[in-house]
């Protein structure tokens, strides 16, 4: 089953939050319209990939206009509009930046895995409800609201402003046309009422500047407040869903929100900057004794301007952390001498800045005694910030080809700097991004990801370098959590409470399990009980196996995978004879086994577990086609498939048929054309089980056997020589 079609099949609650993130970047339309082929399509790497995402971009337009032709001959009018519409938009908005467009369908894609995944957890991760209550949308309605009513006080002030403009321009030609007169006519009633009249305008003058002064005071903290209490806790938390999201989390968006909200405020903030400068200009012109300006209006514009600063100092912002193109699924990870790309962002979108911020990139800036050796980054480090840079319009800037020379085991940071010079001020900005661990082999990187996890689930803090000088424990159930996004954001489906139990089980067999905690020893350094690898070492090569060999298997949820021993056999004992179950080894790092019962003659239960197969094995035969041809020979009984059904009534056929990789082909006889006439092979697995042991045997490896060869051995060998022949040592899985 397709994963649109899985998404479709959600319930209402899960289906409301996959309509949160299909909008006009990517239209839920086009998703429904080629969900098989963009399925089929690696987005992740095109993500980071100009190239790659130049051509399916392109490849899109023509599946959209295929579906264009299509529609055309049903004459459904509607959906003709739509799709020519759609096309328009895309080929406008990402012909510049086509990299963009798979970032969009690769986020919509995981999103989708992890609702998915979610749907099949009994209850939500500690992690996920978390956020949600963090970045509750009562607190992001409230804090656009509160935007909208200082931008429209702002406007009144304006006006107010204009007003005072108005009156001091009257009450100057009054008081002109007074000192022109003669002296006699400054004598008559004429002349006295006149006096009165200016009398009352000064006191009405006097009474608007105070009033706008108060106004401007009250917009000024009611800005401060806003920015202090609620935009920048807003702020936090987005940077808080980015590092969840790093390490498979729930996808992380409001950023555009934020952009909206620092923007208008950044605006709000430099109008009324200028109506300040504009009442300097007037009580310069006409000031008196008790003037509110002179006396009100430094402390106004000192405070105005350190909002202005505090705002740009806080919108400049790492909108995607470092990440290498090779490795797009592990964010974070650097390999020395390895191009990385990230993306950094003002959430100030001002058109007078386009092009006139210049970004610098360097490593490790402000950290002089963490390492006695020197990192430097290699490739442009300077670049500057454009609105081009973004189909949707932020003043942003992607390095894309940097890299970085030499590696130690500490965490680093990659600083970026740059100068805004606008209205009269300069102001300079630096951001971080979160720290990355700079490895020079590939080999590290399972181990240099788990550091990366484990640092974003136990802390908020985006700068700790020092971290795992003394790294905090995790508790279970968060770990638990991000287990399952392992498996949702890199294989397609996350899991379910059942192999979360048996993660979880031999998690909490380490004796560092207390109080529901974990240590990052535990996890990552010491050898599980009685084996010589980590669980982390153990997961990331079960990982490792279902990405490489049996990923639409996993997807269609037909692996069980994390089940013990014992659970397996309780499953399976009341099963009827050959119904099987897929599992992970947990002896053989990267290995997957099948277990099956039969019954015995007098009617005991047996089971038999095959020896696991790892990546050697599968890269030589497909794991659906070792499912379809395996074989047992039993005493003297001919070779035969044990495996019948999959746990726990699906007939065999029907679960994997699709993913043979053909059908078995009929045995052919040699030919009498000399060097030509060939007997076709096939690569048969096949086991031999002793009738005269309760202990089943393991398979031999795969034998590059054809039928019609193990047909003439059949009829020149006894089966207890080739019994004999076959046997290998049992290995208890």
């Amino acid at each position: 089953m397709s994963q649109w079609n899985q998404v479709q099949q959600l319930e209402i609650k899960f289906l409301e939050q996959v309509d949160q993130f299909y909008d006009d970047n990517f239209p839920m339309e086009i998703r429904h319209l080629l969900a098989q082929w963009i399925e089929h399509q690696d987005w992740e790497v095109a993500s980071n990939n100009e190239t790659m995402a130049t051509i399916l971009l392109q490849n899109l337009l023509i599946q959209l206009d295929d579906q264009l032709g299509r529609v055309s001959k049903e004459k459904n009018l509607l959906l003709i509009h739509n799709l020519k519409r759609i096309r328009k938009v895309l080929q406008g908005k990402f012909h510049g930046n086509p990299m963009h467009v798979a970032v969009v369908i690769s986020n919509c894609l995981r999103e989708e895995r992890r609702i998915l995944a979610a749907a099949n957890m009994p209850v939500q991760g500690p992690l996920e409800k978390s956020l949600q209550s963090s970045s509750v949308s009562e607190r992001q309605r409230n804090v656009e609201h509160k935007v909208a009513a200082i931008k429209n006080s702002v406007q009144i002030t304006e006006q107010d402003t204009k007003y005072l403009e108005d009156l001091q321009d009257e009450f100057d030609y009054r008081y002109k046309t007074i000192q022109m007169m003669d002296q006699g006519d400054k004598n008559n009633a004429v002349m006295s009422q006149e006096v009165l009249t200016l009398q009352e305008m000064l006191n009405s003058l006097n009474f608007k500047r105070k009033e706008a002064l108060s106004k401007m005071t009250q917009i000024v903290n009611e800005t401060d407040l806003l920015m202090t209490s609620m935009l920048l806790e807003e702020l936090q938390d987005w940077k808080r869903r980015q590092q969840v999201a790093c390490i498979g989390g729930p996808l992380h968006n409001g950023l555009d929100q934020l952009q909206n909200c620092f923007t208008l405020l950044a605006e709000s903030l430099f109008q009324l900057k200028r109506q300040l400068e504009k009442l300097e200009e007037q009580s310069t012109k006409m000031t008196y004794e008790g003037d509110p300006i002179p006396m009100q209006r430094p402390h106004l514009l000192e405070r105005v301007t350190f909002l202005i600063y505090n705002i740009f100092k806080n919108s400049f912002v790492v909108e995607r952390q470092p990440c290498m193109p090779t490795h797009p699924q592990r964010p974070m990870v650097l390999k020395t001498l390895i191009q990385f790309t990230v993306k950094l962002r003002l959430l100030i979108k001002l058109p007078e800045l386009n092009y006139q911020v210049k970004v610098k990139a360097s490593i490790d800036k402000n950290v002089s005694t963490l390492s006695n050796r020197r990192f430097v980054l290699c490739g442009t480090h300077v670049k500057a910030m454009s609105i081009e840079e973004s189909s949707n319009g932020s003043l942003s800037v992607e390095f894309r080809h940097l890299g970085c020379h030499m590696v130690t085991e500490e965490l680093h940071s990659i600083t970026f700097e740059a100068q805004i010079c606008l209205y009269g001020l300069t102001i300079d900005l630096e951001t971080s991004s979160l720290p990355v661990v700079i490895i020079s082999n590939v080999s590290q990187l399972p181990n240099a990801w788990a550091s990366i996890i484990w640092y974003n689930v136990s802390t908020n803090d985006s700068q700790n370098l020092v971290f795992f000088n003394n790294p905090p424990s995790a508790t279970l159930s968060q770990l638990l959590e991000v287990m399952s996004w392992q498996f949702s954001s890199y294989v397609g489906r996350g899991l379910n409470s059942d192999q979360l139990n048996m993660l979880a089980e031999k998690l909490t067999v380490q004796s560092s399990f207390s109080d529901g905690h974990l240590t990052w020893s535990k996890f990552c350094k010491e050898h599980l009980p009685g084996k010589s690898f980590t669980f982390w070492t153990w997961l990331e090569a079960i990982l490792d196996l279902i990405k490489k060999h049996i990923l639409p298997l996993w997807i269609d949820g037909y692996v069980m995978g994390f089940v013990s021993k014992e659970k397996e056999r309780l499953l399976l004992k009341d099963k009827m004879p050959g119904t099987f179950l897929l599992r992970f080894s947990e002896s053989h790092l990267g290995g997957i086994t099948f277990t099956w019962v039969d019954h015995s003659e007098n009617g005991e239960v047996r089971f038999h577990s095959v020896e696991p197969y790892n990546k050697g094995r599968l890269s030589a035969l497909p794991f659906a086609d070792i499912l379809r041809d395996y074989k047992v020979i039993m005493a003297e009984n001919i070779p035969e498939n044990p495996l019948k059904y999959l746990y726990p009534d699906i007939p065999k056929d029907k679960a994997f048929s699709k993913h043979y990789s053909s059908q078995p082909s009929e045995v052919s006889r040699p030919t009498e054309r000399g060097d030509k006439g060939y007997v076709p092979s096939v690569f048969i697995p096949i086991s031999t089980i002793r009738s005269d042991s309760s202990e089943p045997q393991s398979p031999s490896d795969l034998l590059p056997m054809s039928p019609s060869v193990y047909a003439v051995l059949r009829e020149n060998l006894s089966p207890t020589t080739i019994e004999t022949a076959m046997k290998s040592p049992y290995s208890a899985e």
